[in-house]
Parts: structure tokens; C-alpha cells; sequence
């Protein structure tokens, strides 16, 4: 790609800042990963008070946490390019601005449509943030101090996850669901202050081409495909969700079509002719269909099958949190010693031990499976989340790191947005789907028989994301050396 210069240099794009604003910059990035963990932990927790007090239905409720994904999913390669034409960090100080307002008017909301439409805003925010810190982290690190980056970005995460579930049994049990997002704007505001007096924009200036044919033809085909997955969790198959579905399908195909076209496309399919950066992209894509939706998943079976309120299933995940954050630097600094694939594949490795632990519950197992599978699951991530993202900004060219950002952010978004619609359908089976749907807001609990078989459609689920996780782990050792430092 031919990228037009319309600034002068201000200084390398792969030169380090100097140490102090350097902490102090990652102090801001990781504020942007917090308040994105907290939010997606947060939200499922308050669906069952969001679903009974907006009087909106069960699908509808789905959409607030699906809709928000599939606005990061879009938006994140084109919102990584404004970085690349306007300021990485100004638009991350952008991404905080807007997901504040879009909180603000979540809080506010009066019916599903303005929720729904809200947290569309609120996504288009976290694209913003999502697209541009990894670029940024390879602003303010050389590279081989990545990886220990993108460790304390894991603990961020990780650390973010803590809270959203702590604050978000507490806020269902004794608060309203408005303070699920009230909470996001003090820390909102303070990224803002903080990102104004300690980042800075480096590099070139590049001017660059939307791509609006490939987003809208990704937008809607893999709203076709989610629309009628999610249909399928709560009712039969009908003709109208077999159109959804064929019409999604064609729209993905077009997409790639597009893409091969474009000189500028959404995904920037040149990108996967760089060494390690296909299978890092692919196994960031299976990692996110093989874990997103553990959480969900736990929830449902702690809540819908053990009838546990949603405090005291939330105290229950707090301890794998806690341990992945404070692993998440440690497993960073490894990558920076032995590259990307051994910690990345090691990590993936122990997600799919995790994923057997959790395939062992049952409607009377000791709920501390629950609690072992969930730190086990929270380990294996902090090991290759910073592995894996060091891996493809190290491989991306300097002039290209917001679009690289932003390509990993969306084939790790589509990944979850699939994983959460996969979970359902195949956790399902085993009983009437409108009634797993309902266990899965919190709005039905089960005993006897269908708890019994409630909990074995879990354990179906349990081993597809294994399956998926195996996948990812293979793809993950096959990808090379992870050192490719004439990129960065």
C-alpha cells in the first residue's frame, strides 16, 4: 500500500519514549483496557435487571452485548486507520471521549432500542480505543521490551475483569443497572486528563482511503449470521432466520471479493504475506471463539443449574481474575526472552486444561471446579494474550502498526462475537432453547431432570471450545520463530 505523506516526521514510529512518560503512557493504555474489561464482564451481570426492568425481551436483551461487539468488530481496521491519518493518540483521547457520552446516555436510556443504539455509540469508543493502543504501546517500547508492554496490558485486562464482576454482582444485588455504566465516567474522565498531559503522537501522517464497501458488506453479513444465530438460541428455525443466515453467508463471501480489490481495504489481507502475522491472527480469531463466552457459560451454570444469586457467583470467579492480572507482566517479560511462540502456545495449552476442568461440572460437582477451571482459563490467557499481540506489531511494518492493531482487535472481536453465539446454541441442545435463554439473563433456574441435562449441554459446549482452543494452540506453534525484528 502507497500511503501519501502529509506531515513532516516528528519522530520515528518504532522509536521509544523516554522512561518516565513512558510508565506514565502505559498507565493511560491501561486504563483504556480496564475500562473495556469492566464493561464487557459488567454488562452480562446486569442483563437480568436490564431484561425485567426495561420489559424488553429476551432477544432484544442479547443485542446490548452483541450489538457492542459488532460495532468493535467493524470499526476497529478503520478506526485504527484514522490513527494512522489524524494521531494514534488522538484518537484514543476520541475513543475515551466517546465511550464516556455513550455511557452517560446508556445510564439514561429509557427502552431497548435507545439501550441498544446507545451502546452501538459506546462501541464506536472502544473501536477507537481497541484500534490505537497497540499501536501505541509500540510507540512508547523498543521491541524487545514489548512483550513485558503487553504483560501489564494482560493485567489490565485482567485486573478490569476483577472489577466488572465484583461491581457487577454488587450493583444487580443492591444498586440499579444504570450504575453499570455511571461507573465508566470518572474513569473516563481521568484517561482523558491523564492522555492529554503524558501522550504524544509520533511518526508520519498518512493519508488514507475508507474502505465502505468492505465495511458495509462485513457489517451486514456478519450481522446476517448473528441475527440468525441468536434467533436459533431462543426459538426454532424458520424461514426467516434461514434468509438471515444464507444472506450473511453471501455477504461474508462478497466481502473477501471486496477486500481483494481495494488498494485500501478493511482488512488488509497483504498483511498475511508477512511472516507469523496469518497464524497470530487466526489464533487470535479461535482463541477469542474458544474463550469469550466462558464467562457466560460459568454464569449460566452457576446461577441457572446451581441457583446461585449473582453476588455470590461473582465471588466465586473473583480469585482467577486476581491471579491472571498479577501473572499477566511475568508471562510478558517472558516473551520479550524466548519470543512469542513457546508463551503463546503454552498459554493456549492450559486454557484447553481449563476447558476439561469446567466439562466436569455437573448439576451436584463441588462449585469449586468452577472456581479452579476459571483460574486455570484466566492463567492461560495472560500467557498468550501479550505473546500473541507482541508477535503481530512486531511483524507489522512501522508505517502500518494502527492498521496491524486494528486487524488483530477485529479478527479477536469476530471471535468473540461467534463465541457467544456458538456457546448458546450448542449449551442448548439439551433442553427447549427458549428456556436455556432464559436461564442465561438469569430470569429461569432448574432443578431435577432438566438441571441434570441443562448442565450436560454445557459440557457439550465445554468441549467445542476445547476443540477451538486446540486448534488455536497448533496454529500458534506452527507460526515460527515470533522474532521478526526487521519489521520493528
Amino acid at each position: 500500500m502507497v500511503s501519501e505523506k502529509i506531515s513532516t516526521r516528528a519522530a520515528d514510529a518504532s522509536a521509544p519514549s523516554p522512561p518516565p512518560r513512558r510508565g506514565l503512557g502505559m498507565f493511560v493504555v491501561m486504563i483504556g483496557v480496564l475500562i473495556s474489561a469492566v464493561d464487557g464482564t459488567i454488562v452480562v451481570l446486569a442483563l437480568p435487571a436490564i431484561e425485567e426492568d426495561l420489559n424488553i425481551t429476551l432477544a432484544a436483551v442479547t443485542w446490548v452485548v452483541v450489538g457492542y461487539l459488532l460495532v468493535v468488530t467493524v470499526l476497529s481496521t478503520q478506526l485504527g486507520r484514522f490513527g494512522d491519518m489524524f494521531g494514534r493518540v488522538r484518537m484514543y483521547k476520541a475513543g475515551f471521549l466517546v465511550f464516556t457520552i455513550g455511557s452517560v446516555l446508556c445510564a439514561l436510556a429509557w427502552n431497548a432500542p435507545s439501550l441498544i443504539g446507545f451502546r452501538l455509540l459506546q462501541g464506536v469508543g472502544a473501536a477507537l480505543i481497541a484500534a490505537n493502543s497497540g499501536a501505541i504501546i509500540s510507540e512508547l517500547y523498543p521491541p524487545q521490551e514489548r512483550g513485558r508492554a503487553y504483560g501489564f496490558n494482560a493485567f489490565g485486562f485482567s485486573f478490569g475483569s476483577v472489577l466488572g464482576v465484583l461491581l457487577g454482582g454488587v450493583v444487580v444485588t443492591y444498586v440499579s443497572w444504570q450504575w453499570i455504566f455511571w461507573i465508566n465516567v470518572p474513569i473516563g474522565v481521568l484517561a482523558l486528563v491523564l492522555a492529554q498531559r503524558v501522550l504524544r503522537d509520533h511518526g508520519e501522517r498518512q493519508r488514507r482511503k475508507f474502505d465502505f464497501a468492505g465495511m458495509i458488506t462485513l457489517g451486514l453479513g456478519l450481522f446476517g449470521v448473528l441475527w440468525a444465530m441468536t434467533g436459533l438460541a431462543s426459538g426454532p428455525l424458520d424461514g426467516t432466520l434461514i434468509g438471515y443466515l444464507v444472506g450473511g453467508i453471501v455477504l461474508l463471501i462478497a466481502f473477501v471479493f471486496v477486500e481483494l480489490k481495494q488498494k485500501e481495504p478493511t482488512l488488509d489481507l497483504s498483511l498475511f504475506r508477512i511472516p507469523t502475522m496469518a497464524p497470530s491472527l487466526l489464533a487470535s480469531l479461535l482463541q477469542g471463539v474458544g474463550s469469550f463466552a466462558v464467562l457466560f457459560l460459568v454464569i449460566m451454570y452457576l446461577q441457572g443449574t446451581r441457583g446461585m444469586d449473582p453476588i455470590d457467583a461473582s465471588l466465586l470467579l473473583v480469585p482467577g481474575y486476581v491471579v491472571g492480572a498479577v501473572v499477566g507482566p511475568y508471562s510478558g517479560r517472558l516473551t520479550d526472552k524466548l519470543g512469542s511462540v513457546i508463551p503463546a502456545t503454552i498459554g493456549l495449552g492450559i486454557s484447553v486444561v481449563a476447558m476439561g476442568i469446567f466439562a466436569q461440572m455437573t448439576a451436584t460437582s463441588s462449585l469449586w471446579l468452577a472456581a479452579i477451571g476459571n483460574l486455570v482459563i484466566m492463567i492461560g490467557g495472560s500467557f498468550f494474550f501479550p505473546a500473541n499481540s507482541t508477535a503481530v506489531m512486531r511483524a507489522a511494518p512501522p508505517d502500518r502498526l494502527g492498521i496491524a492493531s486494528g486487524v488483530l482487535r477485529t479478527f479477536s472481536s469476530i471471535g468473540m462475537v461467534f463465541s457467544f453465539t456458538t456457546a448458546m446454541l450448542v449449551a442448548s441442545h439439551s433442553i427447549p432453547r427458549n428456556m436455556a435463554f432464559a436461564i442465561f439473563v438469569g430470569t429461569s433456574k432448574l432443578d431435577g431432570r432438566l438441571a441434570v441435562a441443562f448442565a450436560e449441554g454445557l459440557k457439550a459446549a465445554f468441549y467445542t471450545m476445547m476443540g477451538i482452543m486446540i486448534l488455536a494452540a497448533i496454529l500458534s506453534a506452527l507460526r515460527g520463530t515470533g522474532r521478526n525484528k526487521s519489521r520493528v
